[in-house]
């Protein structure tokens, strides 16, 4: 009844998803169908979504931040993704509020998940990023930006931080709003990749 629309989706999930993302109705229930052919159990694991990833990045080596991304993404840390959490991902990383996508962005930096942020984790990330950036690109990167160190020692340095010191995720957000330099240094989003992303259902 009224449901034939949606697939296997519930109705629970969809409204729950259309209250919390910006997607319509439409466009929920064409992914899910999608969602379903790559993984018809239901469910992404880490290996699938790191195929995936590897689909937007083929002169890269996406494996590191995709394990990342993964694990910022798998809310229930059962080590694989349902329809709602992948959606929920998707929307807090393209769409969300810029609030949200930082608390996502201080999860992913907080490889532990004990919290807090230390500088070998923004090194550890950092170098995943790296790794999906093409030799001909990091030519062009500013001088003391252009190696995985010297990234992260100037994120670092722009917290105020001590190397010994953490920082917790209200000094990640204040910082990185008080500061655009940061939101650029942290983020891996060229633009090759937010216009697959938009051509590619998931």
């Amino acid at each position: 009844m009224g449901n034939s629309k949606s697939g296997a989706l519930s109705k629970e999930i969809l409204e729950d998803l259309q209250l919390n993302t910006k997607f319509t109705e439409e466009k929920l229930c064409s992914w899910y169908q999608s969602f379903l052919k790559e993984c018809p159990s239901g469910r992404i694991t880490r290996q699938e979504f790191q195929s995936i990833y590897a689909k937007f990045f083929p002169e890269a080596d996406p494996k590191a931040y995709a394990q990342h991304v993964f694990r910022s993404f798998d809310a229930n840390s059962d080590g694989s993704l349902d329809f709602k959490e992948y959606v929920i991902a998707l929307h807090m990383t393209s769409e969300g509020k810029t609030n949200q996508k930082l608390e996502w962005a201080f999860s992913l930096y907080d490889v532990d998940g004990n919290g807090t942020i230390s500088k070998n984790e923004v090194l550890e990330i950092v170098t995943a990023i790296f790794k999906m950036i093409s030799p001909e690109d990091v030519k062009h990167l500013p001088e003391d930006e252009n190696t995985p160190e010297k990234r992260a020692e100037k994120i670092w340095g722009f917290f105020g931080k001590k190397d010994d010191d953490k920082l917790t995720e209200e000094e990640f957000i204040e910082g990185t709003l008080a500061n655009k330099e940061i939101l650029r240094l942290i983020q891996f989003e060229p633009q090759k990749v937010k216009e697959k992303l938009k051509e590619r259902k998931p």
